[in-house]
This record gives C-alpha cells, sequence and structure tokens, in this order.
C-alpha cells in the first residue's frame, strides 16, 4: 500500500529527457588558472565571453590567475565588523546623541511620562 508520497513513473535524482533539437550547444573553450600552491583549475567558458582576471582554487580557497609562473598573491582579509560599527559609518556621535534622546523620550511617555 501507498503511503501517497511517491510520484509514479520517476525515481529520486531523475530529470526530464533533453532533446538536441531544441537548443544547440555554445561554443565553449577551456581556462586554465593557477594559485600560489601550484593547483591548477580549468574551467569551461563561452568562446565569446571574457575570461575573469582572478578564480577561487577549489582545494585550497587562495586566488588563483591565468598566469602559471606569476600566480596572484593571498588577498587581504578584511576584519570583521560589528553592527555597531557599521553603524557608526553612517552617523556621527551627534546624530546618535539625537536619536538615542528621541527613542528614550518615546519610552518615558508609553511608560506614563516618569
Amino acid at each position: 500500500m501507498s503511503n501517497g508520497n511517491v510520484i509514479r513513473g520517476a525515481r529520486v535524482g531523475s530529470a526530464p529527457p533533453r532533446h538536441p533539437e531544441r537548443h544547440r550547444p555554445v561554443p565553449c573553450r577551456s581556462v586554465s588558472f593557477w594559485c600560489r600552491n601550484g593547483h591548477r583549475t580549468d574551467i569551461r567558458i563561452a568562446a565569446d565571453a571574457a575570461a575573469p582576471e582572478l578564480w577561487d582554487c577549489p582545494r585550497c580557497g587562495l586566488p588563483a590567475g591565468p598566469d602559471a609562473q606569476d600566480p596572484p598573491g593571498r588577498v587581504r582579509a578584511e576584519p570583521y565588523k560589528t553592527h555597531l560599527a557599521y553603524v557608526k559609518e553612517r552617523r556621527t556621535d551627534a546624530e546618535g546623541e539625537a536619536i538615542l534622546a528621541e527613542a528614550l523620550a518615546a519610552l518615558r511617555n508609553r511608560r506614563g511620562g516618569r
């Protein structure tokens, strides 16, 4: 007896059949990238598309470039910023004090004007 979760005529991972008469494959070319650790990564892109300058190495995560003799260096990681750091970039101290005073006044009014 079926539990109602089965789709008849299909199996897990199945996809609809591809019909070759509906599309023509785009001409592609292979581009190689090398990272500082000597890992080579080959990607396929469209023949008329421009290759990217950098590609992340899937093995070590370092940036990889198209020149095997001079691969790009490690990208400097930006330090983690807190929400407060982003707010301080947008607001001056005076604006922050004004917003705080306004919020405290609204809170006091809701609590009965203490």
